[in-house]
């Protein structure tokens, strides 16, 4: 049963709406790469990534939004 409701819930949605990020959704991941890459060491840590992985992601491009934020 949960795993119908999963499956439904974006029925009403035209399949375009659901992968396509937008401009809020933009605006917000550049925000959080932005303070993801001014963090220090010690924050980064207790967020529990280190130095490098919070660089490649505040390295990447602002359209690149995680399929997740896309649901």
């Amino acid at each position: 049963m949960a795993f119908t409701d999963i499956t439904t819930r974006h029925t009403n949605m035209k399949p375009a709406a659901r992968r396509l990020p937008t401009l809020r959704m933009i605006l917000d991941v550049w925000k959080s790469r932005r303070a993801l890459a001014r963090l220090d060491a010690q924050r980064l840590d207790d967020i529990g990534i280190n130095s490098e992985r919070a660089t490649r992601e505040s390295a990447k491009p602002i359209w690149d939004v995680p399929a997740t934020w896309r649901d």
